[in-house]
């Protein structure tokens, strides 16, 4: 049975008949219930007194306000269809408290006059407002408004599922009138293939957006919220994306074009599905910082363009999956001008076009990520570094570039010169923008190793660097804060160190750049202690 608060002239008079009364019935005279019997009260001098559920919580009742426009000027509220291969839809709508009435959606529009302090609530009992290119919206109105209230009473006030696709496709399309939705409620728990799809396309005055995408929707469905917020010029921050299990391209382009968009939402989950992420925030020009990117297990094209054109991005989030797949990374941070630092690339197993185009047109950067992966794949590189007009340095590992495309004019439109670093077995690099950029410098990764002879207290301990045959130049070692240095002959430099007492030492050594290395360091322990011989 439900619970209900009735109020009385006197309120204790409910606490003492709560527990006998029957209180399923929603209106009771106060006649019945008034305690003072010198103050004849009949019912048609008290009006019937409401039923409160006290059980409810602020957040349950609210729920039940159906969607509500608040008018904040003058002009007409227009309910349409987009084409006339768009389903037509009627609803209801009561304006300012008053009757129900019906509206149906024609492709010309059918309006409502409204006023600046007017309220206007909807209601409905249809299951989608949308095709896949095609929708029933409030597109046209003329008036400012926010949108407030819980968007399933175009459904059922009291559902958390939506069961057809295109649920609320395309809703409030173009409604540049759309000023605030930061109290409208998109409860639904359980969602549709392309439920919120362009919901708010080109609502371009949209400063605020709800405030999450269902509290309780843990589980995306596919293309949910395919270009939900695209174009919303006006938009300054992001709604919570509880979701912890995604579906394919469920936030697909999702704020693409939201050029004020300063904050991201947070982006926890790891295990991710297949173009997830993609263009999700592609144009967002006045974006600063990339959200944080935990998933270690990638899938095709889940970050694909997702800062395509991200103008104010300067450093790139960390990116820490070591196995990629196809398209993974294409365009990732593609046309990001102010991209100063890249990260890291520990990545050793790639899929075909992983990093096509990944840096393409990045013009502040000036140095690579490091590219650790020995055997190239399909396209791998293409186009990746294509138009760093400032990068000077790329260092390269890969001793198997026969796939197809895989370096295709990945250092098209670099810097005039640099320094192209590269595995010294790789003699099959050709110059130009598929293979090293033309007027750079080419080396080689270089290799150190360190061997410590016999170590005695206050004698002397022989200390030997090896490095290429080729490297011609000096070696220096520091030890116990002492720097020496020795000339590499025939691929090894020789010290003699005397005078170290019992204890534990450190010896690092340095093989600076030369013509044909780079620069390489590297260090060893080692134990003087009694003894020795």
């Amino acid at each position: 049975m439900s619970k209900y608060i009735l109020y009385f002239n006197n309120e204790n008079s409910f606490d003492n008949k709560r527990s006998v009364e029957n209180y399923d019935e929603p209106w009771l005279s106060l006649t019945e219930y008034n305690l003072d019997e010198n103050i004849p009260v009949t019912d048609e001098e008290v009006p019937d007194v409401a039923r409160v559920d006290y059980n409810k919580t602020e957040e349950e009742k609210f729920l039940e306000t159906p969607l509500t426009f608040e008018i904040q000027s003058d002009g007409d509220i227009t309910w349409k269809k987009t084409r006339t291969s768009a389903p037509t839809r009627t609803i209801e709508y009561s304006k300012n408290g008053g009757e129900w009435t019906s509206i149906t959606s024609t492709t010309g529009g059918t309006s409502i006059s409204v006023v600046s302090g007017d309220t206007v609530q909807f209601r409905g009992n249809n299951t989608a407002y949308g095709t896949n290119s095609s929708y029933n919206c409030f597109s046209g109105s003329t008036c400012s408004f926010s949108a407030k209230g819980n968007i399933m009473s175009l459904i059922n006030t009291g559902s958390t599922t939506l069961s057809d696709r295109y649920a609320f496709a395309g809703l409030f399309y173009g409604c540049t009138g759309l000023i605030d939705a930061s109290e409208l409620l998109l409860p639904a728990t359980t969602l549709s293939e392309k439920c919120y799809q362009y919901m708010f396309e080109d609502c371009t005055s949209l400063a605020q957006s709800p405030s999450s995408i269902g509290t309780s929707a843990t589980t995306m469905a596919d293309y949910a919220c395919l270009y939900m917020f695209q174009g919303c010029t006006s938009l300054t921050g992001a709604p919570e994306l509880p979701a912890t299990t995604l579906a394919n391209s469920c936030y697909c382009g999702m704020f693409s074009g939201c050029t004020t968009l300063t904050t991201a939402p947070e982006l926890s989950v790891t295990t991710l599905a297949d173009y997830c992420y993609s263009y999700m925030f592609y144009g967002c020009t006045s974006l600063t910082t990339a959200p944080a990117l935990p998933a270690t297990t990638l899938t095709d094209g889940c970050y694909s363009q997702m800062f395509y054109g991200c103008t104010s991005l300067v450093t790139a989030p960390a990116l820490p999956a070591t196995t990629l797949t196809s398209g993974c990374y294409y365009g990732m941070f593609q046309g990001c001008t102010n991209l100063i630092q890249a990260p890291v690339l520990s990545d050793t197993t790639l899929g075909s076009y992983c990093y096509s185009y990944m840096f393409a047109g990045c013009t502040s950067l000036t140095t690579a990520p490091v590219l650790p992966a020995t055997t190239l794949t399909e396209s791998c590189y293409e186009s990746m570094f294509n138009g760093c007009s400032n990068l000077n340095y790329i260092k390269c590992l890969a001793t198997d570039i026969s796939a197809n495309g895989c370096t295709t004019d990945w250092v098209s439109s670099v810097a005039s010169t640099g320094t192209f670093v590269k595995d010294p077995s790789m003699t099959g690099w050709t110059t130009g923008t598929s293979g090293i950029p033309t007027g750079w410098i080419s080396k080689s990764t270089n290799v150190i190793s360190i061997e410590v002879g016999d170590a005695a207290p206050n004698s002397p301990v022989e200390i030997t660097v090896y490095t290429f045959e080729d490297y011609v130049g000096d070696c220096s070692i520091t030890v116990n804060g002492t720097t020496y240095t020795s000339s590499v002959i025939e691929g090894q430099a020789s010290f003699t160190i005397s005078g170290l007492v019992v204890g534990f030492y450190t010896v690092y050594a340095t093989l600076p750049a030369t013509s044909l290395y780079e620069e390489c360091s590297g260090s060893t322990d080692f134990v003087v202690m009694q003894g020795k011989v």
